[in-house]
C-alpha cells in the first residue's frame, strides 16, 4: 500500500471506529468484521469478499501503532492545504531559493525509515508529490538526492486451518494470482540479452528542474517517466515493466500455536516492484476451526473429560487424548464435577513455552429410560452409602 493512496481512504469509517478508538477497539472491530465476511461464510459473496479484503487493508495501516501514526499526521497536513496553508501547485516537489542555497521542504520530515517500511515523511510527499505510479530511482528537488524505486504493493488473502493443524504448525501451499516479476526478462523490463539505458535528459535522476519565481520544481522527467532509465527494446512479455500477472504457489510455515485471526507476514512474497523494485509483503489471516474435543486457552490445552458417579467417589484411571497421543489421567478419590486436573507440559509448544493439558471432570449421568429394576439398584447403592445430595444444602431447612 502506497502513502499516496491513504489520503484517498478512510480507514477508520471502514471499520465503524473513530479517529480516537484505541488499539483494542480496532483490533476488535476488524475481528468481528474479518469474521462476518470471511469467503468461507460467505461462498460465491463478492460484496463480502470485498469487505474482507478492505477491512485487511484498513487493520495492516491503523492496527499498526506506527503506521497509523504517519497516516494520521499525513492526513492532518493534506487535509489542511499543506504546510501554512501553501499546497504545491500541479502535485510537484518542491523547493525554495534562499540566501543560504536551496531549502528542501523535504528535509523537515526526513530521517530514518519509519515503522513497517515506511520512510518517514520524506517517503510520504514524495509518493504524492510524484506523479503515477511506477516511479524508478531519481532525485530529490534541488539536492539531487535518489527517490526510491516504486515497489510493490502488499498482498492479503486468507487460509483456513483445522485446530490441530493450529496448535501443532503446518507448512501449507496457498495458490494466488497476483502481479509477479517477469519470468523472461527477471524483473528488468529489457529484452532479454539488452539492458536499460541511463536518461539522457534526466542523467538518471528520474526527475528534471524548472524555475518559476523564488522557486524550483522538480518533476518527474517526461522522456523516461521518472524512471531515470531508458529501454530501447522492451521484453515483448512484460511491455518493458518487468511484471507479469500470473498464477503463483506459496509455501506458508505456519508456526506452532498460531491463534484465529492472527496475521502471518511473509516479506517479499505480494506484488512485484516496477522494473525490479523490491516486491510488497503477503499478509496471511488465519482462521481456525473449532475442534470437536480440543478447545484452548492461549498455549493451555482444554478438554472435557465424562466420568461416572462411582469414578469420582473411588478415584480412577482414565486415558484421555492429547495432540499428540494419549495420557493417563489419575482422577482422585472424592473429586467432583466440574474439578479441574492439570497434566504439565502436553498443551500447545509455542516460543514462549509449552502449556498445560488442563481435564475438566463431567460427571455423567445414567442414561434416560432405564428399567425400573435397575433405577433401584442404583437407588439402593446411594442409600448404602449413606449419600444425600441435599445434605447441608441451605434449602433443607
Amino acid at each position: 500500500m502506497s502513502q499516496r493512496e491513504w489520503v484517498e481512504k478512510d480507514y477508520y469509517a471502514e471499520l465503524g471506529v473513530s479517529k480516537s478508538a484505541s488499539q483494542d477497539e480496532i483490533r476488535k472491530a476488524y475481528r468481528k468484521l474479518a469474521s462476518d465476511n470471511h469467503p468461507d461464510k460467505n461462498p460465491g459473496n463478492t460484496s463480502a469478499e470485498e469487505k474482507f479484503k478492505r477491512v485487511g487493508e484498513a487493520n495492516s495501516v491503523i492496527g499498526d501503532p506506527a503506521k497509523r501514526k504517519e497516516y494520521d499526521e499525513f492526513r492532518a497536513q493534506v487535509s489542511s492545504g499543506g504546510f501554512g496553508g501553501f499546497a504545491p501547485p500541479g502535485g510537484s516537489r518542491f523547493t525554495t531559493t534562499t540566501g543560504g542555497g536551496d531549502f528542501d521542504i523535504g528535509d523537515i520530515f526526513g530521517g530514518p525509515a519509519g515503522a513497517g517500511g515506511a520512510g518517514g515523511f520524506s517517503d510520504l510527499f514524495g509518493g504524492l508529490f510524484n506523479q503515477g505510479r511506477g516511479t524508478g530511482p531519481g532525485a530529490g528537488a534541488g539536492r539531487g538526492r535518489a527517490q526510491r524505486p516504486q515497489g510493490g504493493q502488499d498482498v492479503e488473502t486468507a487460509l483456513t486451518l483445522s485446530f490441530r493443524e493450529a496448535a501443532l504448525g503446518e507448512t501449507v501451499q496457498i495458490r494466488l494470482s497476483s502481479a509477479s516479476p517477469c519470468l523472461t526478462c527477471h524483473g528488468s523490463g529489457a529484452r532479454p540479452g539488452t539492458s536499460p539505458k541511463v536518461c539522457g535528459t534526466c542523467h538518471g535522476a528520474g526527475v528534471t528542474q524548472r524555475s518559476q519565481g523564488a522557486f524550483a520544481f522538480a518533476e518527474p522527467c517526461t522522456d523516461c517517466g521518472g524512471t531515470g532509465s531508458k529501454i530501447d527494446d522492451p521484453c515483448p512479455d512484460c511491455s518493458g515493466s518487468g511484471v507479469t500477472d500470473r498464477a503463483r504457489t506459496i509455501n506458508v510455515k505456519v508456526p506452532a500455536g498460531v491463534q484465529d485471526g492472527q496475521r502471518i507476514r511473509l516479506s517479499g512474497q505480494g506484488e512485484a516492484g516496477f522494473r525490479g523494485a523490491p516486491s510488497g509483503d503477503l499478509y496471511v489471516t488465519v482462521t481456525v476451526q473449532k475442534d470437536a474435543v480440543f478447545d484452548r486457552d492461549g498455549a493451555d490445552l482444554l478438554v472435557d473429560l465424562p466420568v461416572s458417579y462411582p469414578e469420582l467417589v473411588r478415584g480412577a484411571q482414565v486415558s484421555v487424548p492429547t495432540l499428540t497421543g494419549r495420557v493417563t489421567v489419575k482422577v482422585p478419590v472424592g473429586s467432583r464435577d466440574g474439578q479441574i486436573l492439570r497434566v504439565r507440559g502436553r498443551g500447545i509448544a509455542r516460543k514462549s513455552g509449552t502449556g498445560d493439558l488442563k481435564v475438566t471432570l463431567r460427571v455423567a449421568t445414567p442414561p434416560a429410560g432405564m428399567a425400573e429394576a435397575e433405577l433401584a439398584a442404583y437407588d439402593d447403592a446411594l442409600r448404602a452409602a449413606g449419600f444425600d445430595p441435599r445434605s447441608g444444602w441451605a434449602g433443607s431447612a
